[in-house]
């Protein structure tokens, strides 16, 4: 297959996908919180006209792609605060009337519709001021209707009448009602408040007739009470008395029955309790020689096993020490002589190696001599002759020439002075290099002179 060809499908396959997945993006969701409002070419009612818009509540649709698009409408509660003032009663009266309404956007599918015709695009704000137009209209139109004393005092009919008239204007724009709150009603005149006060004094007044008449009532049912409760109470004295006084003959009669039996039963008890009693004692008398017993039997056996096991510990304890000391010394004695054989194989190592260097050296040397010893060691003296040299001048280095006096007469027979021949002397005094070969085993090249008859070194 042609190269070409495996581009061209691909690039076919890839666009497929990626129109399945723009197509599948215009499937849209509607959150249960919002209302989704689709909007553009929608279809036709019943009666031939153009949709203006589609609601979806709790469920999804599929966004026709350039022809449809979509917005959402916020079903969150809006809560808006009218302040109303100087409305007219009925009675000509103007009252301040403060409140609290709480609103949101209807799921209802006619409502709906409205909010989707009137409210789509509007911010809060916005739908806030429109509803307050409308609940100010319609709250002073209920005002209009009532009186004071209705208003005042009736409120739930006030509240209904409120809810209808508002809840009906607030679905034209797709709104409904949820709550209505009114608080404290008042007006300039002071009218409520007198109304307020009337009330009060008659409930006052109201209160006090009530309680004196039941305090009349309360005294005349009193009275009556504590007469019946005075004729009952005797009757039932007498009856009392009587039935006391047999009462306390059967208890005198039973009391007397009751001291000879309690007699007889504190002879016998006492009897048995002074066998039990002595019982007891001998009982108890041979519990504690028992128990004196065991435990003087427990005391010895607790002091011998306590002395018995403070020695084996104490035994044990020396040998655990004996055991550690003597550890600690074959521990120390064998780091010792590891150190030891440490050290001396490091120093052992360390000849080896310098011996091992010094003889590669001198095959080195041998090799670059040609084989020949005799001119190997030439080279070894040629390179220490400077410091052959320095240690026989440095015998006679530190003497002070410009110190040494030497008493004598004149030169001698062979010219010199006495102090050139201190001086040869001293040089002869130091033993010469054929000597030094000598001791050493060796002989001294002929390079370096030979020894003459006479004693006297002489170069070849």
């Amino acid at each position: 297959m042609q190269p070409q060809i495996i581009i061209l499908i691909c690039a076919l396959v890839l666009i497929f996908v990626s129109f399945i997945i723009w197509i599948c993006s215009r499937y849209k969701k509607c959150p249960s919180d919002k209302i989704m409002v689709v909007y553009g070419s929608i279809g036709k009612n019943k009666d031939g006209t153009n949709r203006s818009a589609k609601c979806i509540h709790g469920g999804a649709e599929f966004v026709v792609p350039v022809f449809q698009s979509y917005a959402y409408l916020d079903l969150t509660p809006i809560s808006i605060q009218v302040d109303l003032k100087n409305a007219l009663s009925r009675q000509n009266i103007r009252i301040d009337v403060p409140s609290r309404f709480t609103v949101g956007i209807s799921t209802e599918p006619g409502v709906m519709q409205n909010a989707a015709e009137r409210l789509l695009g509007l911010q809060l704000s916005e739908i806030q001021e429109l509803s307050k137009d409308i609940i100010f209209g319609q709250l002073r139109l209920v005002i209009a209707t009532m009186d004071i004393e209705e208003i005042n005092t009736d409120r739930d009919k006030f509240l209904a009448a409120v809810s209808s008239n508002v809840e009906s204007e607030l679905k034209k724009i797709g709104l409904r009602l949820i709550n209505v709150n009114v608080t404290d009603i008042s007006d300039e005149s002071g009218y409520i408040a007198a109304l307020g006060k009337e009330a009060a004094a008659k409930a006052i007044n109201d209160a006090k007739k009530s309680v004196a008449e039941q305090e009349r009532d309360g005294s005349i049912g009193e009275a009556n009470a504590q007469m019946e409760q005075r004729i009952k109470v005797a009757e039932a004295d007498s009856v009392a008395i009587q039935g006391e006084n047999e009462a306390k003959m059967k208890i005198a009669m039973s009391e007397a029955a009751l001291k000879e039996k309690e007699a007889e039963a504190n002879k016998i008890a006492t009897t048995a309790e002074k066998i039990q009693a002595a019982k007891a004692l001998e009982e108890s008398y041979a519990a504690e020689r028992a128990a004196e017993e065991a435990r003087r039997a427990k005391e010895q056996a607790t002091l011998e096993a306590d002395i018995i096991v403070r020695a084996e510990a104490k035994k044990k304890e020396m040998e655990l020490a004996a055991e550690a000391e003597a550890e600690q010394v074959r521990r120390r004695a064998r780091g010792e002589a590891d150190a030891i054989y440490s050290k001396m194989e490091a120093e052992a190592r360390g000849v080896e190696e310098i011996l091992k260097k010094q003889a590669a050296g001198f095959a080195e040397v041998v090799s670059s001599a040609g084989g020949d010893a005799d001119a190997a060691l030439k080279l070894l003296i040629a390179d220490k002759l400077e410091e052959l040299m320095k240690v026989q001048v440095d015998a006679i280095k530190n003497i002070k020439i410009d110190k040494v006096t030497v008493w004598d007469g004149g030169q001698n027979a062979d010219g010199k002075t006495s102090t050139a021949n201190f001086i040869s002397g001293m040089m002869k005094s130091v033993p010469p290099l054929d000597e030094v070969f000598s001791l050493a085993g060796m002989s001294l090249p002929t390079i370096l002179g030979k020894k003459t008859e006479e004693g006297s070194d002489k170069a070849e």
